[in-house]
């Protein structure tokens, strides 16, 4: 009960309405409250002493030249000197920056320091009224009252305070009147408390309204700050977040890490499941990232499937390691969502400040970087970023510039590598591959900037000029040869790529049942529904469908079943270790005879040996394609490749 009655008193002196029937609050919002309070007391704090002062001056003028002249300057000495010292602190303390939070003890100390001031004005009337001349009387009454009237309004937005201050001076005003035992004090008494009742329902009223207005401020504030679906801080806050850290790091040398977490799937998952589940999906993980941090971890939303985390606290690159592996162990098991089991993939980027930079600008680059590199080596990379990736980043930077005029000034073209039929031993067709040869940097790979082209949306018209062209260059070989292009995720999302193919297609005159289009697996996860509609509208125009690299995902058996597939292929790794991998040859064998089943024709990728291609004949896969058959060649190579028997046969 003790500890109980200590803590409310504590609360009752740090300026806690709630003894009075105010509001109740919280740290650290409470916390910012107190910094407001205390911002307004010492805006009317000079003002204030400046009061005293003079008012102390004034008491000594009035009793000059009587006997408590000499006690007067004593007690005026004491207001004088004491409002002097707080009144330059006071101006000191309001020039300085004003601090977003305040403790409970500054507030305390400020209460007691209002009832030192508040017990030496209530000495006033004590010490002075009933020996007193009537002229002096007034003015000590005047002094009184005026000194209460002030203290209440310099501590309006405290009462605890404002009662501090005036309570002793009320005290003190009593004790004069009881002593001088005139009849006219009793209505003066009265008057007193009515006058003390109204004023401290006054200082109430407008201490509740303040701090209901501060709370709705900071309640609009934090609605601006928060994320609305996670409920975690938005990137406005985070931005603000993150310039404090940066002005700690540069005033006093504090270092920071800078995680960037991606969920690489998510537009795929939104995509596929809709936007409902996908925002489901973002509180799940909003949720496991809180588990998985620190109290002390500032995490933030950013747009997306995005969020960012700033760790203060035990920075070391090792540390830092373990945390981020912490957040991206977590998320691999399932996410339920309305019955549905949904996966997540995961990568994390990671800048430290001051090492990688203190500019908000150019953390964020680095960052940014350093997730970009993890994203390219797969879910659940975690990567620091580097001086390389800096480099990385201002080269891909380039490219995604000069590749916007590489169509213009034909540095793009096409190689075509052959599909042999292990039936006949003839060639049954080409895959058209996009090559670049940049005019100073030389061959640059497709792994490298067909991404770029991606991202940047260049690859909608590099997409088309490739149907375009694999298609003119079709019309001029024999009747029997297909040729096969690759589409991408970004490709499918083009509503225009049918009409581009259509177009394609009737300007080289070119037999639809002679283009064949590869998707992977990646593709149709992004939007299964969407994508079954757009190749059931090519199967309708006799456009062939094959899906690539079979076997790498997780739903393919779903695929083939639903899929208006021709062909599908089987991915390179299976084949190469055939030989040498019992499940490997289980698979192809699985693989091949489950196709056929399904009246679906099958090629291998990746065959660079004579003994898997006979072994290939001997599961009765359909086609082969790899180095063995041929690498891919420039068009004009194409005739020689179909007049001549297949050298791999």
């Amino acid at each position: 009960m003790q500890r109980l009655s200590a803590a409310r008193l504590g609360d009752l002196l740090a300026g806690d309405l709630r003894a009075f029937g105010g509001p109740s609050t919280i740290e650290p919002l409470a916390g910012r409250i107190r910094a407001e309070q205390v911002s307004i007391v010492l805006r009317n704090t000079l003002l204030g002493m400046v009061a005293n002062i003079l008012n102390a001056a004034t008491l000594v003028m009035a009793v000059w030249g009587s006997p408590d002249q000499t006690k007067a300057i004593v007690w005026a000495s004491g207001i004088i000197v004491a409002a002097g010292f707080v009144g330059l602190r006071a101006r000191s303390s309001f020039r300085s920056v004003k601090p977003r939070s305040v403790s409970r003890r500054t507030t305390q100390n400020l209460v007691r320091n209002a009832f030192l001031f508040g017990t030496w004005w209530g000495a006033l009337p004590i010490l002075f009224f009933s020996g007193a001349t009537s002229a002096a009387q007034v003015v000590i009454t005047c002094l009184s009252a005026g000194m209460i009237a002030g203290g209440a309004a310099s501590f309006c937005t405290i009462p605890i305070a404002a009662i501090a201050y005036t309570l002793p001076i009320f005290v003190g005003s009593a004790v004069a009147i009881v002593r001088v035992g005139d009849a006219v004090n009793l209505p003066v008494a009265i008057l007193m408390v009515s006058y003390a009742i109204t004023l401290f329902r006054a200082v109430l009223a407008h201490a509740s309204e303040f701090t209901q207005r501060f709370l709705l401020q900071a309640e609009s504030e934090n609605a601006i700050r928060r994320d609305v679906l996670t409920s975690l801080p938005n990137r406005f806050s985070f931005n603000e977040r993150l310039e404090s850290a940066l002005l700690d790091a540069k005033q006093f040398d504090r270092h920071f890490a800078l995680l960037l977490f991606d969920l690489n799937n998510f537009d795929e998952v939104n995509d596929r499941f809709g936007r409902t589940m996908a925002d489901a999906l973002l509180v799940e993980v909003a949720a496991r990232l809180r588990k998985s941090t620190r109290e002390s971890d500032g995490i933030a939303r950013l747009e997306g499937g995005e969020f960012a985390i700033i760790a203060a606290r035990e920075i070391r690159p090792d540390q830092i390691r373990s945390l981020a592996k912490q957040i991206i162990d977590v998320m691999p098991a399932p996410f339920l969502i309305e019955g549905r089991e949904i996966y997540c993939k995961a990568s994390i980027g990671i800048a430290l400040a001051p090492t990688d930079g203190l500019d908000a600008n150019q953390l964020l680059r680095c960052v940014d970087t350093a997730l970009y590199r993890a994203k390219t080596r797969g879910a659940g990379s975690i990567q620091f970023f580097s001086a390389s990736d800096d480099e990385a980043a201002v080269r891909r930077h380039a490219l995604g510039r000069d590749l916007a005029s590489a169509l213009v000034n034909d540095q793009l073209w096409l190689v075509f590598q052959p599909f042999l039929d292990l039936g006949s031993d003839r060639i049954r067709g080409f895959e058209a591959l996009l090559r670049w040869q940049h005019p100073t940097l030389g061959p640059i790979s497709p792994s490298e900037f067909i991404p770029i082209a991606e991202e940047t949306g260049l690859i909608h018209s590099i997409g088309y000029w490739v149907v375009k062209t694999a298609c003119l260059a079709a019309a001029r070989w024999p009747r029997d040869l297909r040729v096969s292009v690759n589409l991408s995720v970004v490709q499918l999302k083009n509503k225009a790529l049918l009409d581009g193919i259509v177009v394609a297609l009737a300007e080289a005159g070119l037999e639809p049942r002679r283009l064949e289009v590869e998707i992977t697996e990646t593709v149709l996860i992004s939007n299964f529904e969407e994508t079954i509609s757009f190749l059931q509208s090519l199967v309708s125009l006799s456009v062939t469908v094959a899906l690539d690299d079979f076997g790498t995902g997780y739903s393919s058996l779903t695929y083939l079943r639903k899929l208006p597939l021709s062909r599908l292929k089987i991915d390179r790794s299976f084949v190469q270790d055939m030989l040498t991998d019992a499940d490997c040859d289980a698979i192809v064998r699985s693989l091949v005879k489950l196709a056929h089943e399904l009246r679906i024709e099958v090629t291998a990728e990746g065959v660079e040996t004579p003994e898997q291609l006979d072994y290939l004949r001997c599961v009765r896969c359909d086609e082969a394609q790899g180095y063995l058959i041929g690498k891919p060649v420039p068009i004009g190579d194409i005739p020689g490749i179909t007049a001549k028997p297949c050298s791999a046969a």
